[in-house]
């Protein structure tokens, strides 16, 4: 089964505005990668990346008529993503006690979602 670890970090949590310059802690990133490495040798990460902050991207909204554009700076929202793994693993128990070990700041949270794949759309017979 694959499932997606998307990572929700303090920093970006809040509506708090993050210096579009802003780079995480070597030391933390140091940590972060014993962390991959470690679970990489149970469980087969498929991808894995830091995201830049929500300031240097921008939102593209879909209602009645044209989708709307939000450039990065403006963007309004609670919770926004600092990275992802996508890795394949036995079960859902298996990704969250790996989550559990992960090297998080406080007040990071790590959401963990399965991933659909073509068989969850197989036509049964």
């Amino acid at each position: 089964m694959k499932f997606m670890m998307l990572m929700i970090p303090a920093v970006y949590q809040g509506g708090k505005k993050v210096d579009p310059n802003f780079v995480p802690d070597p030391k933390k990133m140091e940590a972060m990668g014993r962390f991959n490495d470690e679970m990489g040798k149970v469980l087969r990460i498929e991808s894995l990346n830091g995201l830049h902050p929500q300031t240097t991207g921008a939102r593209v909204s879909f209602g009645q008529g044209k989708p709307a554009v939000t450039d990065g700076p403006y963007i309004e929202t609670k919770e926004v993503l600092g990275g992802y793994w996508i890795v394949d693993a036995p079960s859902k128990e298996e990704v969250v006690k790996w989550a559990q070990r992960c090297p998080a700041q406080p007040g990071d949270t790590i959401e963990i979602r399965q991933i659909f794949e073509a068989a969850d759309f197989a036509i049964k017979k």
